[in-house]
């Protein structure tokens, strides 16, 4: 662990009428995992895509590693990045999604390689041993020339989290990795992320597995209406939470 990897501060979104994020801060330590919970329409997706600018935030500022996301300081003014620049940030911030988001006509190796062969130009060499260590690590070493649609939703995720590792990032969001699984295949996803965190890669995760976050998290993150109500360590928050907001919800999901 050595220092912030995330920044974020007072962070708002708005849609139209809808004020999704108030003032949401953010700090991640190197080498942790932070764990967002919270209720349907809380504003935990929205932050999530605000941490990598797929979002643009209202107001408020992220910095991933001491770089500012998304803009550049010009004096005392900002101005947006180029598209290209954005993309060239994203490779330090790997994003697992609810739904997979795999392309439907690669195999599962080419899926793996495609980010950094396009994105980081790196040599066709590297990028296999690459893709095939990782899909190794995650357990689909025999699905190497299958196609997305032969796979089952566990082993898809299974995919999307070695996509995401891949390009190398300095920090990983998962997106409720487990949403969109049948119960039975939530326990093979699940697995793969606690073994990342047992190797030190920092992560940010929404989920509404409340004992996977008691057992995996170092900080857990309570967000209600937009607003960070409650985070600290796990047996804090999801054991002994202080806020009646907290109570009131963990009542209803434990």
């Amino acid at each position: 662990m050595s220092g912030l990897m995330i920044r974020a501060r007072d962070i708002h979104k708005r849609f139209g009428a809808l004020q999704v994020l108030r003032g949401v801060d953010l700090e991640v330590a190197a080498g942790t995992v932070t764990v967002i919970i919270g209720p349907s329409g809380s504003g935990k997706s929205t932050l999530l895509r605000v941490l990598n600018h797929l979002e643009r935030p209202d107001r408020g500022l992220v910095h991933v590693d001491g770089e500012l996301v998304g803009y550049r300081r010009l004096g005392n003014r900002l101005r947006e990045l180029r598209h290209r620049e954005v993309r060239r940030q994203r490779t330090n911030i790997g994003f697992v999604f609810q739904n997979f988001h795999l392309f439907p006509h690669l195999t599962v190796l080419q899926n793996v390689m495609i980010a950094p062969l396009t994105a980081q130009r790196r040599p066709e060499p590297e990028a296999r041993r690459t893709a095939l260590e990782l899909l190794g690590q995650v357990g689909l070493r025999d699905k190497l020339q299958a196609y997305p649609r032969q796979l089952s939703g566990g082993q898809q995720q299974r995919v999307a989290i070695a996509r995401a590792l891949a390009l190398r990032p300095k920090v990983v969001l998962f997106d409720e990795p487990t949403s969109a699984l049948d119960p039975e295949l939530v326990g093979e996803v699940l697995e793969t992320i606690r073994n990342l965190a047992g190797s030190g890669t920092t992560m940010v995760l929404v989920s509404h597995e409340m004992a996977f976050a008691r057992e995996v998290a170092d900080t857990v993150v309570f967000l209600d209406e937009g607003r960070v109500v409650e985070q600290g360590p796990p047996e804090a928050v999801l054991t002994r939470p202080e806020h009646p907001r907290t109570r009131a919800f963990l009542s209803k999901v434990l």
